[in-house]
């Protein structure tokens, strides 16, 4: 932060109804080029010193009878606003204008101070931009502003808003409406074009639809709130509704949604095979094979392997005898090894 400077007495500042340090519109915050064209104000100020001393004179006993809320000459003469102001007029401070100055020192490579330096370390815009070309002086009487060209280019360049071509449409979007906008604040402005029907108000999204009960009234209130309206501090976007008709005749019903042009078509059903589900293409026989038995060949035995005929068995009673006695399983012979040897005693 730095400390701000002061270009213009006050007097002159009231006489312009601008800001003593950036020389900004107190009401708009634009420059004063920008809110005299949109105004038709003529500038009278002399541009000599000795003329502007006198003029500047006359004017303090009128300064002193003010409570200084109001512009005076030409500035406190104009009562209505302007569409052109209202559109480019700023709703947040502009940080930016109360940057340091670039260090000259390190653009030359030979500032010394390092990080304690008080103005920015960062490369000047380019030479050629007209931006980089301000004066106090042009901004002040309001001519040859590149900063006033910018915004008026802005302001020409510009979209409008289209009326839809269908007539039921009465109803206006409103956004950006924040955290403390209420309904009583949107029917306080929009009252004025005509009767209201309903406002609904959507604090989740930020939003609400404002309906008109005939079309003219929805046509003026859009026509003077576009890119105009600024309510609270905030400036609101204001479009037209959507037609209620057209969302109705969405195929809800069937569950299907209008097919996405450029995209390929449904895949082809399955043809032949029982059920028409024929995946490989099989010719249409009836029926198809039976599948074929997963059968894997036993590895190779090693030349010292001893065949199971030859290993010892133990019988199985329940085969000899047939009788319906528990299965024997070798676990439980007590000759295996690890088998716990019992007491027949016990």
């Amino acid at each position: 932060m730095r400390f701000k400077k002061t270009e213009v007495c006050q007097t002159c500042a009231k006489l312009k109804n601008v800001c003593q340090t950036c020389l900004l519109d107190l009401e708009y915050g634009l420059p004063i080029q920008v809110r005299d064209n949109a105004l038709k104000i003529k500038d009278n100020l002399p541009r000599n010193e000795v003329n502007k001393e006198y003029y500047v004179q006359n004017l303090e006993k009128q300064v002193v009878s003010t409570d200084g809320g109001e512009g005076l000459g030409e500035v406190g003469k104009v009562q209505s606003p302007s569409d052109l102001l209202m559109k480019l007029a700023r709703t947040q401070p502009y940080y930016k204008r109360n940057r340091p100055h670039i260090c000259s020192f390190w653009v030359k490579g030979e500032c010394k101070r390092g990080e304690e330096c008080p103005y920015r370390h960062e490369k000047p815009s380019d030479p050629d931009d007209p931006l980089s070309d301000q004066n106090i002086r042009d901004r002040y009487y309001g001519t040859n502003d590149p900063v006033a060209d910018k915004l008026l280019r802005r302001a020409s360049a510009m979209p409008a808003l289209s009326s839809p071509e269908d007539r039921t449409i009465t109803t206006l979007y409103v956004g950006n409406l924040g955290e403390f906008m209420t309904e009583k604040d949107l029917r306080d402005y929009f009252y004025q074009f005509g009767e209201i029907r309903n406002v609904s108000l959507v604090q989740k999204q930020q939003c609400a639809f404002v309906q008109f009960t005939n079309r003219g009234a929805a046509e003026v209130a859009a026509e003077k709130s576009f890119n105009k309206l600024i309510l609270l501090g905030r400036r609101l976007t204001v479009r037209w509704g959507k037609s209620q008709a057209k969302q109705a005749s969405l195929p809800e019903a069937s569950g299907s949604l209008p097919q996405v042009p450029g995209l390929p078509g449904p895949l082809p059903l399955p043809m032949g095979g029982p059920g028409g589900m024929n995946y490989f293409n099989l010719p249409a026989t009836g029926g198809l094979p039976p599948p074929l038995p997963f059968y894997f060949p036993p590895p190779p035995l090693p030349p010292n392997f001893q065949s199971s005929s030859t290993l010892t068995t133990p019988p199985n009673p329940q085969k000899e005898s047939g009788s319906n006695i528990p299965v024997y399983y070798p676990s439980q012979d007590p000759t295996r090894m690890g088998a716990v040897q019992l007491n027949p005693t016990e």
